[in-house]
């Protein structure tokens, strides 16, 4: 297998961090086990830390990753924040709009503290108010 998961579970999200070769074969992969693990926890939110090692995606790659991504796994998310460590240049801000394009809720962070603030503003915007 060229990538790890490591799962950890929050009060109001699921907090993955993967680790490995940086491939479409390893990008496809991991986010089928991601869905799986969060469908087997009821998991809505998340967060994705990806650390792959290697040369980064071309633009086609990403369109099509991130495009199939969003029409295959739509309406079973409300949050997914995505931190790639290692990004370089605007890929990933372009992946963002892609699957944004197509009513996916996936937002591009720079930190995981900036994803981490993110998704917990989302829980609380999303919270009823108290009586």
């Amino acid at each position: 297998m060229s990538y790890q998961l490591a799962f950890s579970e929050k009060p109001t999200y699921l907090h993955v961090v993967v680790t490995g070769e940086n491939s479409r074969d390893t990008v496809e992969r991991y986010t089928q086990e991601l869905v799986r693990a969060c469908a087997a926890r009821n998991c809505t939110r998340v967060l994705i830390e990806e650390r792959l090692v290697g040369a980064r995606l071309g633009t086609i790659e990403v369109f099509t990753l991130a495009a199939a991504a969003s029409l295959r796994y739509m309406g079973m998310f409300k949050s997914v924040a995505y931190v790639d460590v290692h990004a370089v240049g605007d890929a990933m801000s372009f992946a963002e709009n892609v699957a944004v394009n197509r009513a996916f809720p996936l937002r591009v962070f720079a930190t995981v503290e900036a994803a981490e603030k993110w998704l917990l503003g989302e829980q609380q915007a999303v919270s009823p108010l108290p009586p």
